[in-house]
């Protein structure tokens, strides 16, 4: 089946059941129900944040950039560059697109603080309780967001997978698109782990986004067993990417979290 023919279906039965680019336009919000893309949006902000306030603004150690808002959409200061895809200024475009502008220390081109020290300095001055407070007050602005970029994942990954894969790629989506958890899982995960294809998220030539998982799946039925599936290949994957990462990034302790939000996609939402 023709890639752009493969896409248009997957990108349906995402709609149905309910960006290393551009922001989403800003038309394309959530399709599905709102109690559904609530859940959603309060699960991701449990995984990513633990759920609080004052995990909308963090800078976690080792790493050279803040995560901010419910999706920790990385932010790097000017001048830093890393392997891991930049998404806080495609959220603020999107935003604005939508009539609803972060608060100004969020529209600057990078990151205000040079370093985590300067960060934490910073917390609680008033620019960035703000921000905080603006995150906390548009959930439902970044879970449309989320879901925009899930959607628009679907094409890239198709183009990136190889001709053989293709068909197995879309049953897998397809499996786990037909259960609300399953559908939580390929939103969150794309957001959590990025899509796969983009070249520089590789250790050792090999990625660990939503492409690798859905290609790491067992045949299995549709249903909550693909959702299971789906969280078994995800850990899979992130186990890999623990083994094959630079030692100094100590990506081990990482792990107990990773695996326990990847059992998350296979529970009912």
């Amino acid at each position: 089946m023709h890639v752009s023919r493969l896409a248009a279906l997957l990108a349906l039965t995402l709609a149905a059941c309910g960006p290393t680019a551009p922001a989403p336009a800003a038309g394309q919000s959530s399709s599905l129900a709102p109690a559904h893309k609530a859940a959603i949006g309060r699960k991701i902000w449990q995984n990513e944040c633990g759920g609080t306030v004052d995990g909308l603004t963090s800078w976690n150690g080792g790493e050279n950039f803040p995560s901010l808002g419910i999706g920790h959409f990385i932010w790097y200061p000017a001048g830093v560059s890393g392997p891991f895809d930049e998404s806080w200024p495609r959220f603020a475009a999107y935003a604005a697109q939508r009539g609803t502008p972060v608060p100004p220390i969020g529209r600057q081109a990078d990151a205000p603080w040079a370093n985590r020290a300067a960060f934490q300095a910073a917390f609680r001055r008033p620019d960035l309780n703000q921000l905080r407070q603006w995150l906390a007050g548009h959930v439902e602005l970044q879970t449309d967001f989320i879901i925009a970029r899930s959607r628009a994942s679907l094409p890239k990954i198709l183009q990136a997978a190889t001709p053989a894969d293709r068909p197995r790629i879309e049953r897998n989506y397809q499996k786990v698109a037909t259960t609300a958890n399953g559908q939580y899982a390929l939103i969150d995960y794309v957001n959590f782990k990025g899509e796969g294809t983009h070249p520089g998220e590789r250790y050792q030539g090999q990625g660990w986004g939503l492409l690798q998982v859905l290609a790491g799946m067992a045949e299995v039925p549709s249903g909550q067993p693909a959702a299971a599936e789906f969280a078994a290949s995800a850990k899979r994957v992130l186990g890999r990417r623990i083994a094959q990462a630079p030692a100094e990034r100590g990506e081990g302790r990482w792990k107990a979290g990773w695996f326990n939000r990847c059992d998350t996609y296979a529970r009912p939402l």
